[in-house]
């Protein structure tokens, strides 16, 4: 093997946010690192790309709102140019008879929106933002903590006791609600605050946003909660457009990682960990050229890591179940789309800009639809009337798009990854484009160009298994402790010198850079111990 004559002293698998977060935090502590990303550019999914002459996009992650204000702090990314335009509403949902519920950043509005469908709703919220706000305090301290591997050592103890002084600090009412919030269906948890349909649709949208499962399912409440708990620029629960769509984030951060001196490599497929004397010792690259590394940091799905880039051999036959075994589907449609007009809706008639064109626009308006949809994935081809998020990050930022044209981004669901993608991609497209018409009328008429993005698309291009956004699902049995397999918890892996820096580590997906954060403390923790 022709071996690389500089050995760095770790190597990151993977330039997605959280490998490159992972990266400028060792390289601050002084470390060698060096990036290797598979593409042509860094980012992973958080990317903005031309998908149409002329017109740009945010191709896969599209928003805002959970990155850590730690990591936008010390990597210095405002200074790197990242800039934010908070949502001038949350979200917007269009709804039959021309009607429409929206979801302002205020809760004083938006408790006066929903006066208009339920006066007991209106009252009501106050109660529900703080039982979210307190309970999320707890779980967002936890996100950047490192989580106890059970049966572990000293330092596994002293964090489960800390998880544990937490939990103790809560009152007896919330620590009930931390169990709700856990263990229930966003559809259990919001009947028992609210009683308008429309009213749980719009609070609920969250919960199913990236989760292949019904709103009634048991444990689906936790989605609701890992979405509300992010913090834009002081302002909790907030979302935002990133100006320059998403890939301004991970160019900020491409841009710290060169300035500390990290060496990052694109068009650098991983294809095989080395392993020597039961210690990772580098990487083999697609085309054979190796490079060589006191660790190594892997910034891929789980099952990717062990599946497909360390031998059998390494690892032992029970440990190795348990990795099939990760469930790793968000039955997700992604599709970026070139607009003439923006859509004008039944509700809300005129193309000119709104605040809604503005927000989170949801196709979902109550929780029976948002089952219909995933019962018709499960038991056939696709949802018949999928739930749909629309952006348009154009009414806020020009760069996307010719003057007076628009770029939207549509999150689609459900749409599971066993399809014949190859010749069922437009016709998912064309139920995708009638479920906006529904409430937009103009809407397909507008389209001059989209790109479709299916679960396959998204597994090939961007390494996602089965196309999961998250690297594995967000339910509470791959939460924390079982994340990604218990006793693996900390970042390390079953491989001394490999460790866990992305989605698949706790705190799990969203672009949070969090993962990457927490790996690199325990990686300098290692690299101090043994200095």
């Amino acid at each position: 093997m022709n071996r690389a004559s500089e050995q760095s002293d770790v190597i990151v698998i993977g330039g997605g946010h959280n490998g490159l977060v992972c990266a400028c935090y060792l390289a601050k502590a002084g470390l060698r690192v060096r990036v290797l990303e598979r593409r042509a550019r860094v980012g992973g999914a958080a990317v903005t790309e031309e998908f149409h002459p002329g017109y740009r996009n945010s191709t896969a992650s599209y928003t805002v709102g959970l990155l850590s204000a730690d990591v936008i702090r010390d990597l210095h990314l405002k200074s790197h140019g990242l800039r934010f335009v908070p949502r001038p509403v949350a979200n917007f949902l269009p709804l039959a008879n021309d009607e429409s519920l929206t979801l302002f950043n205020d809760d004083a509005r938006t408790a006066r929106e929903f006066a208009r469908f339920s006066a007991a709703d209106a009252q009501t919220l106050p109660r529900f933002r703080e039982v979210v706000r307190e309970v999320g305090g707890l779980v967002r301290r936890q996100m950047d903590r490192t989580p106890p591997n059970v049966g572990g050592g000293v330092g596994d103890l002293v964090n489960a006791g800390l998880a544990a002084m937490d939990a103790k600090n809560l009152s007896m009412p919330r620590r009930r609600d931390l169990a709700d919030l856990f263990l229930k269906s966003v559809a259990d948890l919001l009947d028992a605050f609210f009683e308008n349909r429309h009213v749980k649709a719009a609070l609920a949208f969250d919960a199913v946003v990236g989760n292949f499962a019904s709103p009634y399912a048991t444990g689906t409440a936790y989605g609701l909660l890992h979405h509300a708990i992010g913090e834009l620029d002081g302002l909790r629960g907030a979302w935002a457009h990133a100006m320059g769509g998403m890939g301004s984030i991970t160019q900020a951060m491409l841009a710290e990682a060169q300035a500390l001196g990290v060496a990052v490599e694109t068009d650098a497929e991983v294809a095989r960990v080395i392993v020597e004397r039961d210690r990772a010792a580098g990487v083999m690259l697609a085309d054979g050229a190796i490079r060589m590394a006191r660790r190594v940091a892997a910034n891929v799905a789980p099952k990717t890591l062990y599946l497909e880039l360390v031998e059998d051999t390494h690892l032992d036959d029970e440990f190795l179940h348990r990795v099939r075994s990760i469930r790793a589907e968000s039955a997700t449609l992604r599709m970026n789309v070139a607009l003439r007009e923006l859509p004008q809706f039944t509700c809300k008639p005129g193309i000119e800009p709104g605040d809604h064109h503005a927000s989170g626009i949801v196709v979902g308006p109550t929780l029976a639809y948002m089952e219909q949809a995933y019962l018709d994935a499960r038991q056939g081809t696709w949802s018949a009337a999928p739930v749909v998020e629309m952006l348009i990050p154009s009414t806020v930022d020009d760069s996307l798009a010719p003057p007076n044209h628009h770029v939207a981004s549509l999150f689609c669901q459900h749409f599971p990854r066993d399809r014949e993608w190859d010749t069922h991609r437009e016709a998912a497209a064309d139920t995708v484009f009638a479920a906006i018409d529904r409430f937009a009328p103009n809407f397909s008429d507008a389209v001059i160009a989209r790109e479709i993005l299916t679960p396959a698309d998204l597994e090939e291009r961007f390494g996602l298994p089965g196309g999961d956004i998250f690297h594995g699902a967000m339910t509470l049995d791959q939460l924390w402790v079982n994340r990604p397999v218990m006793g693996y918890a900390d970042y390390r892996g079953p491989i001394k010198g490999l460790y866990h820096c992305g989605a698949g580590a706790h705190p799990g997906g969203g672009v949070t850079g969090l993962p990457g954060r927490n790996a690199a403390r325990e990686i300098l923790r290692d690299h101090r111990r043994s200095a």
